[in-house]
């Protein structure tokens, strides 16, 4: 067998396997680094479909800045000991959530069976990074900015809001 067809196996494993850990573990603290151990199982991924640049946005959008927002999240709302039922106020819904979340599967597989799908059959660029990171840094520096901005705003917003929410319990 090819070693990147092992590699991406290995990877969608352990993809998988710690999302559904995100899902099925009772601590909200195991489940927040069972979620970046997803991201950055993606971001392995993408380096096997040689998409260099998504991988590295991967790792430091999702693995590293939305990750940390979630566990400071975690750390200034959570109740208790930690535990799901001691903090996640909606838990009582896990059976509506599941009608729900097979149904948007089912018309996910519905819309992906219907998409008529084509190959490309160009050569890939060799360093796809560079290219971008001139077109972020020269054209569109203005939006990479306020996008920065913005997340830095929303992240204080959320630690404000979770903080006056525990002084109130």
């Amino acid at each position: 067998m090819d070693l990147e067809l092992i590699v991406f196996w290995l990877l969608s494993f352990i993809t998988l396997g710690s999302a559904l850990s995100v899902v099925f573990l009772t601590n909200i603290v195991h489940s927040a680094l069972a979620l970046i151990m997803t991201f950055l199982g993606v971001a392995g991924i993408y380096l096997t479909l040689q998409a260099d640049f998504i991988a590295a946005v991967q790792v430091l959008v999702y693995a590293g800045a939305v990750s940390i927002l979630i566990v400071f999240g975690i750390m200034l709302i959570t109740r208790g000991s930690g535990n799901m039922q001691e903090t996640n106020l909606f838990g009582k819904y896990k059976y509506t959530a599941a009608i729900v979340v097979t149904f948007l599967f089912g018309v996910i597989v519905y819309f992906l069976i219907q998409t008529p799908w084509s190959i490309a059959t160009g050569t890939l660029p060799e360093n796809t990074v560079s290219g971008i990171a001139h077109l972020l840094l020269s054209d569109y520096v203005i939006a990479f900015e306020l996008a920065a901005i913005l997340l830095t705003v929303s992240m204080i917003g959320a630690i404000v809001i979770a903080k006056e929410v525990k002084n109130f319990k």
